[in-house]
């Protein structure tokens, strides 16, 4: 069991910080005979001198720097804890689940993130970044408090946050540019497509696959839009994710007959707007004020 207690290591810092017995107790409002009392009980119980008075001031031995640097520490931990305790106890989460789908605009996500770990820096941030059914399933299993998807869950009231366009992409050297023609679904079935798996682990949806000879699948966006860029086929991305890639011209669109546009809406989604707490309530605030920024 330790033999010290934080309080003496506060007033020990005290001592020292202000220059002295008498300047500590008059900093930290406590009597100077209590505080030379902790003080000297401190060095006793540990058998170490940590401060020696020279003059009128007290100064640190080396021992006695080394130990302040390590009290430091151990004091700036304690006031940690109880500020945890604090937010705590008026209701914040001591961890927030959100799901959001891959095709949200990463700047939005990133600054709604960044804005919540100033305003509740204690809360922890579980983050799902889940593809096409892989979201809502999380929900529908209470492994998610906020939910950003395509689709809302049956039992659950979601309210619309944003449309995505796709667009079919490939890199500007890849053969179906060379086609001199408006582009048909036989001349797409020939060629490779990038296709992203659903995320869930139960009944998955494919989304957008044409029935390509030569399907590849993988499990991010990020994956798709990289293979796409390196002239491996073609897809249909979210323009929230490559309108950099489309702006500089590492991807370019198909020209097809039609279709080579889409939409797909998202839906931001509570598990319970009832007993949501103050930092899921506020991420929920933060992700709808970016995407209006955003449009």
């Amino acid at each position: 069991m330790s033999r010290s207690t934080l309080e003496q290591w506060r007033m020990f810092r005290a001592v020292v910080e202000h220059g002295g017995f008498a300047q500590a107790a008059e900093a930290i409002h406590k009597s100077q005979s209590s505080i030379n009392h902790a003080v000297h009980k401190l060095q006793s119980q540990l058998d170490l001198q940590l401060l020696e008075v020279v003059g009128r001031k007290a100064q640190l031995t080396d021992a006695g720097e080394l130990m302040l640097r390590r009290a430091g520490q151990l004091i700036d931990q304690a006031e940690q804890l109880e500020t945890i305790a604090a937010s705590l106890s008026q209701g914040d989460e001591a961890e927030l689940r959100v799901a959001v789908d891959e095709i949200y605009s990463q700047h939005c996500l990133a600054e709604a993130l960044a804005q919540l770990s100033t305003e509740f820096p204690n809360t922890r941030v579980e983050l799902v970044e889940s593809v096409l059914s892989g979201g809502p399933e999380r929900l529908l299993q209470g492994e998610v408090d906020l939910l950003v998807a395509g689709s809302v869950p049956p039992g659950f009231l979601g309210e619309p946050l944003m449309d995505v366009e796709f667009i079919a992409v490939s890199h500007p050297e890849h053969a179906l540019h060379a086609v001199k023609r408006p582009l048909n679904l036989q001349d797409l079935a020939s060629e490779r497509q990038i296709v992203v798996r659903d995320s869930a682990t139960g009944q998955r949806v494919d989304s957008g696959w044409l029935g390509a000879e030569q399907r590849w699948t993988v499990s991010h966006v990020a994956t798709s839009i990289a293979m796409i860029k390196r002239g491996m086929g073609f897809a249909w991305l979210p323009v929230t994710r490559i309108s950099d890639d489309l702006a500089g011209g590492s991807l370019q669109e198909l020209p097809l007959e039609r279709g080579s546009r889409r939409k797909a809406s998202l839906f931001m989604t509570y598990a319970d707007s009832d007993k949501a707490g103050p930092a899921t309530c506020r991420l929920g605030e933060l992700l709808v004020a970016q995407t209006k920024t955003s449009n």
